[in-house]
Parts: structure tokens; C-alpha cells; sequence
């Protein structure tokens, strides 16, 4: 009994409980009172009852301060708080404080987001009397998944101070933190600049393969016959056709769960950057019309999401992978694909967001997929080992740094060859910057669609 008493007590000295708390300012005035009295004793012939007897009556004198505290039920507390966040981004949180009480009400005010939210508090505000104050901060969430956004911790005090009250406000919310859309986001506003901005050959869906679709500002790398002559004079600037490309082919994404996904890239991973690109790819493919699948897995299959079209199914999608977690397991590459097999009959775009090294290791995998590209058309596209890459820049200083960046050198050199070996069977493999993967899968799909492989 005792021990759930002591923890009650530190709940609310720690602010997570309801309850009265002492003031720094009561603290310290009877700290000051206490030692003035102490000092007088060792002086004069002071008795401790009679110090005690001033301590009691002091405190005493400090409950007055509770004529001034507005009552606990005359403080309403409301908050909105979004539904989902995106990572990584900053969103503004309202609160709203009702003081309906004739006193004002200096609040302190805590609110109760995960570890992994940027916490900006505590947080200050003076609640009016019979006034609705509003408390707004900013907040972040760093890792995606879905959360429970419970309670709001508020401690007030009067304008004297001694005394504080604090209360908790529960509230049954949760929040969904989302992949950061800014890549999609910036493909759908306008593919072009978006391909041209990450410094890649713009590559286009073909023209003339459709119905007209808009006349358009030129831009490198439009085809020069479909200019379009009386606008361009018209509007003193080159104007061109654009046509719709065709429709209905299929497009599966797979994402690599397993333990080679985790590793670390500045502030993130690949798995992160790989579900940022296949959003991105996939909001491609949906907006140009065509079929798409999306398939997660390390050891087992964790998400299958069937293919569809329209731009809609871009939110299937997002509900279905926004969870996703690395593994501390080796992927199984040959289940995943033995599992598509089952579920996809039509010829399809494969692309495969993984470790091309690990990848690369697994000889019976890549066995087993010279039998998938008979009737599919694979891709896979991973983030280079910027850690190899730095070690071969480094200049060479001692006997350690030689054998290092001589290492460094042999196992890309290694990963080279076999690239080289399986791309001569038809398997495509690309590498890229982390920062480029959304731009390059996109682009490259784009490409294979261009020349009618799929």
C-alpha cells in the first residue's frame, strides 16, 4: 500500500496525475522562513515548538491562495489534432483553454505525444477569466505507424502562486503517421520539373501514342515533330502537343523488408526511402492510367495489395504499407516471387526496391527469376553503399587506409561483374543516390513503358 502511495505521489510531482502541488514560489518562501527561524533559534533561546508553531501558521496563511485558484471543473480543455501526419513534417496543434471561473489562471501545460514526436514543452499561457485562450506549437513525428494521442497535462496557479493545481484531460485520439509525400506530391503537381529539378534526362511518355490531351510549354527533350508551329507563333514562346500515352499495362512494386533495408542513411533508411519511391512510382503509373500491385516481404509475405487502377488506389496503397517495419531476418526472395505468381497472370513491370548486393548473393534467386522474365519484364533498383563509395574518395594516408579503400574497391569491382552477368540475361539492376531513388524509378519506368518493352 505504501509503495502505490509513494508512486501516486510522484505521478503528480512529475506531472502525469491529478492533484495540488506545492509553488517555487511557496517552496522558497518557506525555505526562507524556515532558515530565518533556524538561525534565530541558534541565537536566542527560541523553542523548536515555537518554530514549528510559525512554519504550521505560515502554511497555514498560504491556503488563502486557494480562494484565488479557479475549480478544476471550471477548466474545459478542447484540442484538435490531425488524423494523419506525414513524416518528417512540421503540423500546427490547436488548444483551447475555457476558464470559466472569475480568476485568472496562469496554466503550465504538457501534452502527451510519443518520444518519437518533436515535444516542445512545457508550454505557458495566462487563461482569462471567462475567456476561451488558445496554445498552438509545433510538432514532428519521426517514425511512421499509428499512435494513440491520450491526454493533455495542465498544471494552473493563481496570481499569488503558492499553490498549484494540476489535471489531467484524457482524449481517445489517434494519429497515423505516414510515409513523407513531398517526392509524389511534387510528381502529380508537374512531372517535368519535378524529373528536371533531380538533375535526370527528362524521359516522357511517348507522344502520338494516344488521344490529344493539352497544348504545352516545350521543354528539353520533347520530340521537335510535335511542335505545335501556329501556337508557338502566336505566343511568341515554343508550344507543343501532348498526347495520351496508353493505358493498362500492369506495374507491381515490391519492397524489401529484411534486415539489409535498415541500414542507416543520414537520418533515415533505404526501407524509408524505397516506400517514399514506390508512392511515387506508383502515383506514375496510376495517373497515366495503368494497372498497379504492391507486394512487402522479408522472410514471408507481410502486404499484398492487388492491382487497380486510378488515382484512388493510391490511398489503398498508403493504408496498406504506411506501417512497414525492417525485419532482423534475411528476405526471402524466392517466396515472394513463388507468391506473385499466384496472384499475377498478366505479363507485368516488375520492380524490385532492394539491397542489389544481398540481392546479388542469392545465386538460386536469381536462378528461379530467369523463369519469371519469360513472362515478365524485372527491374530492380536499390541505394548505393555510400559508406564504399566514401572509403575509395579518401585519400590514402597510412598502411590502414590503403587496405581499406583497396577492400572497398574489390567489392565493387565484385558487384560490377555480377551485374554485368545477370543484366546480359535480361535482368535489369540500377543503382542510385538515396536522395535520386523516387526520380530514378520513376523516370526509368517511364522509359521501358516509352520503348514498349512491358
Amino acid at each position: 500500500m505504501s509503495i502505490m502511495s509513494s508512486k501516486n505521489w510522484w505521478d503528480r510531482f512529475l506531472f502525469r496525475d491529478k492533484g495540488i502541488v506545492p509553488g517555487k514560489r511557496l517552496l522558497i518562501s518557506f525555505g526562507i522562513v524556515s532558515l530565518i527561524l533556524i538561525i534565530l533559534g541558534s541565537l536566542t533561546d527560541l523553542s523548536w515548538g515555537f518554530i514549528l508553531f510559525i512554519n504550521l501558521f505560515f502554511l497555514g496563511l498560504s491556503l488563502l491562495d486557494f480562494f484565488y485558484l479557479p475549480r478544476q471543473r471550471d477548466i474545459k480543455v478542447s484540442r484538435v489534432f490531425p488524423d494523419t501526419m506525414e513524416r518528417r513534417q512540421d503540423y500546427l496543434i490547436d488548444i483551447k483553454i475555457h476558464n470559466q471561473s472569475l480568476y485568472d489562471a496562469y496554466v503550465t501545460l504538457i501534452d502527451g505525444l510519443e518520444q518519437s514526436f518533436t515535444r516542445p514543452f512545457p508550454l505557458e499561457v495566462t487563461a482569462r477569466s471567462k475567456e476561451i485562450t488558445s496554445i498552438r506549437y509545433k510538432t514532428r513525428a519521426q517514425i511512421r505507424g499509428r499512435y494513440k494521442i491520450n491526454a493533455c497535462f495542465i498544471r494552473y496557479k493563481s496570481q499569488i502562486g503558492l499553490w498549484q493545481k494540476q489535471m489531467r484531460v484524457d482524449f481517445d485520439e489517434y494519429v497515423k503517421v505516414i510515409p513523407d509525400l513531398t517526392e509524389t506530391k511534387q510528381y502529380l503537381n508537374d512531372a517535368q520539373r519535378y524529373l528536371l529539378y533531380k538533375g535526370l534526362k527528362i524521359r516522357k511518355f511517348h507522344s502520338g501514342a494516344g488521344e490529344f490531351a493539352q497544348i504545352r510549354n516545350y521543354v528539353v527533350g520533347d520530340d521537335p515533330r510535335m511542335i505545335n508551329w501556329r501556337q508557338t507563333a502566336k505566343l511568341r514562346e515554343v508550344m507543343t502537343n501532348e498526347y495520351e500515352p496508353e493505358h493498362g499495362k500492369h506495374v507491381t512494386l515490391l519492397i524489401d523488408c529484411g534486415r539489409m533495408m535498415g541500414a542507416e542513411w543520414r537520418d533515415t533508411n533505404r526501407l524509408e526511402r524505397s516506400i517514399e519511391a514506390i508512392l511515387t512510382v506508383a502515383a506514375a503509373a496510376l495517373e497515366n492510367g495503368d494497372y498497379v500491385s504492391v507486394i512487402a516481404f522479408s522472410k514471408d509475405v507481410q502486404v499484398y495489395v492487388p492491382a487497380r487502377k486510378g488515382v484512388d488506389h493510391l490511398q489503398t496503397i498508403l493504408d496498406e504499407i504506411y506501417h512497414l517495419e525492417v525485419e532482423p531476418v534475411e528476405s526471402n526472395y524466392a517466396y515472394a516471387f513463388s507468391y506473385l505468381e499466384t496472384k499475377q497472370n498478366k505479363r507485368s513491370l516488375y520492380m524490385l526496391f532492394s539491397d542489389v548486393r544481398t540481392f546479388l548473393i542469392e545465386e538460386s534467386t536469381l536462378m528461379y527469376l530467369e523463369r519469371i522474365r519469360r513472362r515478365h519484364l524485372f527491374l530492380i533498383i536499390g541505394i548505393e553503399d555510400h559508406h564504399l563509395l566514401e572509403t575509395i574518395k579518401r585519400p590514402i594516408h597510412h598502411v590502414e587506409n590503403a587496405m581499406l579503400k583497396s577492400t572497398a574497391q574489390q567489392q565493387i569491382l565484385l558487384k560490377q561483374k555480377e551485374k554485368r552477368k545477370w543484366e546480359n540475361r535480361g535482368l535489369l539492376m540500377v543503382e542510385t543516390k538515396a536522395e535520386k531513388l523516387a526520380a530514378t524509378a520513376v523516370s526509368y519506368y517511364i522509359d521501358l513503358l516509352n520503348r514498349h518493352v512491358v
